[in-house]
């Protein structure tokens, strides 16, 4: 029977054999990788884990954003433009 691998890798023979250990490893200790040719292939993770990794930031509101902006700092005023004269 072979030993637990070193650390949190698999050998890909290794982790099809014990896969509910390498699954039981992926809740308690975290991800489990699993390697083809002894080249990193997948890591295994619980899914409390993948939600946390996908869970989208929460959005914030459009008006918070633009009142964080500081716009009543610009001088938005603009001086009278009455366009320019063009001999033809």
């Amino acid at each position: 029977m072979p030993t637990r691998p070193h650390g949190h890798s698999w050998k890909l023979e290794d982790a099809k054999a014990r896969f509910s250990e390498v699954v039981r490893l992926a809740r308690s200790e975290g991800p489990q990788k699993v390697t083809v040719r002894g080249k990193d292939s997948v890591v295994i993770i619980s899914t409390e884990e993948l939600e946390r990794l996908t869970r989208a930031a929460p959005k914030e509101a459009f008006v918070d954003f633009m009142e964080s902006l500081a716009l009543s700092e610009l001088d938005l005023n603009r001086d009278d433009d009455r366009g320019r004269d063009v001999t033809l």
